[in-house]
């Protein structure tokens, strides 16, 4: 896997969301079996999933002048990306992107529990997503 396509990934999310601090995001690129233990341990859910994400944001803590803000973790399952990528007929690290940025978007409050949730999220994502394609274009 390409780091540089994932650290530009991270940075153009945080970029789109005005986030201009200095940032410290985690990314675990692992197997369907781990997420699954993560996925039951964490969310009480004994299945695989594609991406998740772990916050340690907290407002109310003041980050140091010149320290990164640590925004948390991103752990995505390189065999369930790989499935979703071959039912949508698009490209392996296409896939990846959207979960880097489907991560990072959760790292920064979104959530898509509710439908308006889930609705603005999914439009936030594509916006994000052709951004970073047209920069990777340039």
């Amino acid at each position: 896997m390409d780091t540089d396509r994932l650290v530009t990934a991270v940075k153009t999310t945080l970029r789109f969301e005005g986030f201009n601090r200095p940032a410290e995001v985690s990314i675990l690129l692992t197997d369907d079996y781990e997420i699954q233990n993560m996925n039951r341990r964490y969310r009480g859910i004994d299945k695989p999933t594609d991406v998740l994400s772990f916050p340690q944001l907290d407002a109310s803590l003041a980050t140091p002048p010149g320290c990164p803000v640590a925004l948390g973790d991103v752990i995505i399952s390189i065999p369930t990306a790989h499935r979703q990528a071959d039912a949508r007929g698009q490209a392996l690290p296409d896939e990846i992107d959207l979960l880097v940025v489907h991560g990072v978007l959760h790292l920064l409050g979104y959530d898509d529990v509710t439908d308006e949730g889930a609705e603005e999220m999914n439009r936030r994502q594509e916006e994000i997503l052709r951004q970073l394609s047209n920069e990777r274009e340039l």
